[in-house]
């Protein structure tokens, strides 16, 4: 797919935001980035199974991203008024949304583990997250698992030139709601680029035809998050975690997507 992007690394002010429009060179790095994450992402997964915990799949992280001469931006992370974060990776369990502190805890059969990774490489991030199912999970985890899979390629679809903001957030919102799911309204998507977040916000929800309007350069982490019942959300006391008010399910799927005159690019795919 042609960049179609600005020659040189600029900045755009939009409702007084600093959007930082990227480069050709710049999404040059930002794929090499954004696919190693994938791979990351998906070696994790199939790591994740009965027995294993959280903490082993972040030490298998780190080896990864050492391996491979990257970092990890979520470690030491600051944010949410907590302390630094303490792991390469984030691993939010069953009813935990987004944000899970890895934990000696192992994995049951029919748990639904939500995998957020990043990568930092020549300069730029890569960040995506999906969500698996340890061993034989229940049709009502399936369901929730492939409806907030599909809101997020509904999302990416809507990530044109001359599209808004609110036209990904109503997409996404729209389908999960159409589904009887409750959309997280309190945690958003955002930019990604040398930082891990960048503005614009990405919310989930939103009206066609309002928001920050989409521009060819712009890079965005869409990210779905989806709960079985209530979009409430509380904050646990490690500043981190976040889990369902009600303690059901939750489901998140993410990828870093490029902003072009020809559509957009998914970043952190597997190709």
């Amino acid at each position: 797919m042609d960049d179609h992007a600005p020659a040189c690394y600029a900045s755009l002010i939009s409702n007084g935001m600093a959007i930082i429009l990227k480069s050709a060179q710049d999404l040059k790095l930002m794929r090499k980035s954004g696919r190693l994450a994938q791979r990351l992402l998906n070696t994790l997964g199939e790591a994740a199974t009965v027995g294993t915990t959280p903490r082993q799949l972040d030490a298998r992280a780190r080896r990864f991203l050492e391996e491979a001469g990257a970092k990890s931006p979520f470690l030491g992370k600051r944010g949410h008024g907590g302390p630094p974060f303490p792991a390469a990776i984030t691993v939010s369990v069953n009813e935990a949304v987004v944000h899970g502190i890895p934990s000696d805890i192992p994995f049951n059969n029919g748990d639904v583990v939500s995998l957020d990774v990043g990568t930092f490489l020549n300069g730029f991030i890569g960040d995506t997250a999906g969500t698996f199912g340890v061993g034989e999970v229940s049709p009502r985890a399936e369901r929730l698992m492939r409806v907030t899979k599909e809101a997020l390629f509904i999302g990416i679809k809507q990530a044109t030139v001359g599209n808004r903001t609110g036209d990904i957030g109503w997409a996404i919102q729209n389908h999960i709601e159409s589904h009887g799911y409750g959309v997280v309204k309190g945690l958003v998507g955002h930019g990604v680029g040398r930082s891990l977040w960048e503005e614009p916000n990405v919310p989930n929800y939103g009206t066609p035809g309002e928001g920050v309007k989409l521009k060819a350069g712009m890079v965005i982490a869409i990210e779905p998050m989806v709960n079985e019942g209530t979009d409430d959300v509380r904050q646990l006391a490690d500043k981190w975690t976040y889990v369902t008010a009600d303690g059901l399910l939750s489901a998140h799927y993410e990828h870093t997507i490029a902003i072009l005159t020809d559509g957009p690019e998914i970043l952190t795919s597997d190709e």
